[in-house]
């Protein structure tokens, strides 16, 4: 018995030794090592593997090519100590792609836009356009809105306001629609852009066979829901997504339900537990932002004199009247809506399953805050000041979720929303003490303060706390 036993006895610690002398040899290699960037001594946060912890970060080219307990030596080395090294956060809801609105994302820590609730169309051409230009990573779902608008001959720009809202499509105008749709999709637009609630005359048979479209592609349908009951509007959706297949994404669920958030909520959770790809992002603020001369404000003019006071127009940060309402709506333009309450907002933000998404845009200065404060106004508020959500809920919500509500579709999606060996070097370096938003209402284009360091693919756009001019890293998110 003794002498069997003592081999046996020997094998762990053997293992032991081998394990500590492959760690040894892994740290001389680390050591051994020049990379292009090292991050040192940063909070390394990975929302998938559950990692917190002091950490030096090694980028060679566009990949993080090191996560090591020991020190890292880089051609350019930066000392990240007392700051936290996330993932950059993916917006799945993100208007106005232009170089000024990705400027405000860069220093809100967001290191890829998407427009995936209005979509584009033509697919193509929309990515041409910021191949080898952008700051930071694009990419954007074949849309219905714009191709229903192309067909029916509206006159409105990111969204209708005349004839696709007031006139029933044709049955020629509605498989021209869904030509143009089919089409993006084969050119790799990442799923379906939807707006139902900016389409009062579709019937609920018109949005059902977009949604047997999408899933013959395997690809989401993100919708904005119709403006009305929110149970009916999310019954609707989650009815089209099970009977067709297609995953759905329910965009800003909060501006949706309002007081009725909880409710809302619980549909969601009962639709994810019986086994449907049924999604959804909220934003943190109390307002709502659309145009005002689009479908969700028809039938305003009917309304009390008090309704007309929750609605902000930001060129001139006037409260509205009946009769500045009356006018603004023929003339066009986005306009805020105080209609939510910080209990809501918090409920949605803090559910674990739902995204942080912004919905933002900052056009010439002009806009929401959401366009430029989102994700810090959700780590200063509701993290460090209110404790709503912890750190990593926080950072998973901005960047793994996102990640892997389109990693079945794109596989650029699998290597972002995370800080391992083999992810993209998307990363946002941030102080938890010191960040927050500070876009208003009045005046949201303002950068946020606190990300000190934002990389897109290895490369700097954020450095310091400044935006980094010339930059164009940003690369297009596509479709397998």
């Amino acid at each position: 018995m003794t002498s069997t036993g003592r081999p046996a006895a020997r094998l762990p610690l053997a293992l032991a030794g081998l394990l500590a002398l492959a760690t040894l040899i892994a740290a001389r290699l680390d050591a051994q090592t020049t990379y292009d960037i090292v991050l040192h001594g940063g909070r390394v946060l990975d929302p998938e593997s559950g990692l917190d912890a002091l950490r030096d970060v090694g980028i060679s080219g566009r990949t993080i090519a090191a996560v090591s307990a020991t020190p890292l030596h880089g051609r350019v080395d930066v000392d990240v100590t007392g700051l936290v090294v996330a993932p950059g956060f993916i917006d799945l809801h993100s208007h106005g792609q232009t170089p000024e609105a990705y400027g405000f994302k860069a220093m809100d820590g967001v290191t890829t836009a998407l427009e995936l609730e209005v979509g584009v169309s033509p697919v193509p051409e929309w990515y041409a356009a910021r191949t080898g230009k952008s700051l930071i990573n694009f990419g954007a779902s074949s849309g219905h809105i714009p191709a229903r608008m192309a067909v029916m001959h509206d006159t409105g720009g990111l969204l209708p306001r005349d004839n696709a809202v007031t006139r029933v499509a044709t049955a020629d105008e509605q498989r021209a629609i869904q030509e143009a749709v089919r089409t993006g999709l084969q050119q790799s637009g990442l799923g379906v852009g939807m707006g139902i609630g900016y389409f009062p005359t579709a019937s609920p048979a018109e949005i059902l066979d977009v949604f047997y479209l999408a899933a013959s592609f395997k690809r989401p349908v993100f919708v904005h829901m119709r403006a009305g009951d929110i149970v009916a509007e999310l019954q609707e959706v989650i009815a089209d997504s099970a009977a067709s297949g297609a995953p759905v994404h329910i965009v800003h669920l909060n501006s949706m339900a309002l007081d009725r958030t909880p409710e809302a909520l619980r549909i969601v959770d009962g639709a994810r537990a019986r086994g449907l790809d049924v999604t959804t992002e909220a934003y943190p603020y109390t307002a709502s932002m659309t145009d005002i001369a689009s479908a969700i404000y028809d039938g305003w003019d009917t309304r009390p004199d008090a309704d007309f006071a929750t609605l902000l127009w930001p060129p001139t940060g006037e409260r509205l009247t009946r009769e500045s309402f009356l006018r603004y709506r023929k003339q066009g333009g986005m306009v805020v809506r105080f209609g939510n309450t910080e209990e809501m907002v918090r409920l949605a933000i803090a559910h674990p399953a739902v995204m942080i998404a912004s919905d933002g845009i900052i056009d010439h200065g002009q806009g929401h805050p959401r366009g430029a404060g989102t994700y810090a106004r959700v780590l200063g508020k509701y993290v460090r000041e209110e404790h709503v959500l912890s750190l990593m809920d926080a950072v998973r919500k901005s960047s793994l979720m996102p990640a892997m509500r389109l990693e079945a579709i794109s596989a650029q999606m699998t290597r972002k929303g995370r800080i391992k060996v083999g992810a993209d070097a998307d990363i946002a370096v941030f102080d938890p003490a010191r960040v927050i938003d500070k876009a208003t209402f009045e005046k949201p284009a303002q950068f946020s303060d606190g990300f000190r360091d934002v990389l897109v693919g290895g490369v700097f756009v954020v450095r310091d706390g400044q935006l980094q001019q010339g930059a164009t890293p940003g690369e297009g998110i596509l479709a397998r």
